[in-house]
């Protein structure tokens, strides 16, 4: 759990379970000595290949009988594990397959890994030839899967030194890492949407059903009750860091709104902060979205308005925040930040048409860990469209490649992922004390925009360095969501 004012100690993912078996004949074992043992250390190099990549590989071993086949099926039930890796040693006939991944019906990703580049042909002998002999049956397998409907993937490459072949197994395993950090996470929900924001609306059993994920529902008194507990000493220790982490003396806002923090301003975030993150602790979140609205000053309202500095540390250390009661992009800034990209909650703020790009950002907070300079903290005297008044986060995120994803529903009730990737470029943004960067992508604003709008995603998206399609698609098979990609 992130210790606010202790040093920061960001959420850790959890690791992806996976399922991994070796196919062979049984036939070809007496008929060739030494043969099974070959493909088993084949076997043993690919597990430690997997392990590499963050995995917890739960092998089957070699299933090369029917029977081998319905026990390996009953082992990945009982491990629950996200995806199965079918490894192709040699040919095998498809009625030992099937069974391995029958019981538990999570996507397969059948990999022909030749061991070597080329062979002498004038001097090869058929053992030698059968234990390079991937290819053959995953035609077979692959038409047997999809007459069952197992959703399955094929990884064709070489075992040993292809860059691009361990990329994609990494991918692969960090897809189902994430797939199972979002099914054990608890989305905290705190207040309510902001009122008229239909497009942000979320059914919590559709998160529960669809993700896996608890949905626990936070009320303002949980959130008071230990805002309250936080002594002068812990606010004290908040408000040192926040004036190291930064800018707290930038006056170049000629916004009337916007200037430099107030002591009293920052000692409330401080206090709020420290609160945030004992209700974190308490309840277990991974994440939460707010909003509450509050009047004439009440109590309420000011705790809604001293949220954005806890936030903005919460966000930073992987525990993603989104105001306006955002839960669905909650989630989407939770798939950035578990690819290591940041994931800074965003909406698409205005068009320049004279040099072509957009500036993304939103105000409140942000994902401090993604940004290109030393953040600026302004005092706002009011909060446009909001209740209350205090500090705000302001700055754009580094240039150079980025990704926004949004998670938004369907009519029919599904959710769905929408996702782009382009490019932080340099310039001048707005100094109100709001995040905001300068974005371009493969297409011009307007055609960019209205492909992206096509597509029904919500209002809001998560904002993430680099870029991250290609895993990204792999997490919407794991987890069996749509997904639409806006080139």
């Amino acid at each position: 759990m992130s210790k606010i004012g202790e040093g920061i100690v960001r959420r850790e993912n959890l690791p992806a379970r996976v399922g991994l078996f070796t196919i062979g004949l049984a036939a070809y074992w007496p008929q060739f000595p030494g043969m099974k043992e070959t493909l088993e250390k084949f076997a043993g190099d690919l597990t430690g290949q997997l392990e590499e990549c963050g995995a917890e590989v739960y092998s089957a071993g070699m299933v090369d009988t029917p029977e081998a086949g319905r026990a390996a099926g009953d082992f990945f039930a009982e491990k629950n594990v996200e995806i199965i890796f079918c490894h192709v040693a040699t040919y095998c006939t498809s009625q030992c397959v099937l069974p391995a991944v029958q019981r538990r019906r999570v996507p397969v990703v059948v990999l022909g890994l030749q061991p070597g580049a080329t062979f002498d042909y004038a001097t090869i002998d058929t053992q030698e030839w059968l234990e390079s002999v991937v290819y053959c049956s995953i035609p077979e397998i692959s038409c047997v899967f999809e007459r069952a409907g197992i959703p399955f993937h094929v990884v064709i490459g070489q075992l040993y030194d292809d860059a691009e072949t361990q990329a994609e197994l990494r991918r692969w395993v960090t897809a189902a890492s994430i797939r199972r950090t979002i099914y054990y996470a608890r989305l905290g929900f705190l207040g309510h949407t902001y009122p008229g924001m239909m497009d942000l609306n979320s059914d919590f059993t559709m998160h529960a059903s669809q993700l896996g994920a608890h949905v626990e529902v936070v009320e303002m008194c949980d959130l008071k009750q230990r805002v309250d507990q936080v002594t002068d000493e812990m606010a004290a220790d908040i408000v040192a860091q926040t004036k190291d982490m930064f800018d707290l003396t930038d006056n170049s806002s000629v916004d009337s709104l916007a200037s430099p923090p107030t002591i009293e301003q920052l000692q409330w975030a401080a206090r709020v902060a420290k609160g945030l993150e004992l209700l974190f602790d308490d309840l277990d979140l991974t994440t939460l979205a707010y909003y509450y609205r509050g009047q004439d000053g009440n109590e309420y309202e000011r705790l809604a308005a001293g949220l954005i500095l806890g936030n903005t540390y919460l966000t930073s250390n992987g525990y993603a925040c989104a105001t306006e009661g955002d839960l669905k992009t909650t989630v989407a800034m939770l798939i950035l930040d578990a690819l290591g990209a940041g994931g800074s909650f965003c909406e698409i703020i205005l068009v320049d048409y004279k040099d072509d790009f957009m500036l993304i950002g939103h105000d409140g907070p942000g994902h401090i860990g993604i940004t290109g300079h030393k953040p600026i903290l302004r005092g706002l005297d009011l909060y446009h469209g909001k209740a209350g008044s205090g500090v705000s986060v302001e700055f754009n995120v580094k240039n150079g490649p980025i990704t926004v994803v949004c998670l938004t529903q369907t009519g029919a009730g599904r959710l769905k992922l929408v996702v782009s990737e382009g490019e932080a470029i340099a310039g001048d943004i707005m100094k109100l004390g709001n995040c905001n960067t300068r974005t371009v992508f493969s297409r011009k604003p307007a055609e960019w925009l209205a492909a992206w709008c096509k597509e029904g995603p919500t209002h809001h998206c998560a904002l993430g360095l680099g870029h991250h399609v290609s895993t990204i698609r792999k997490l919407a098979d794991i987890m069996d969501i749509e997904l639409a990609v806006v080139e």
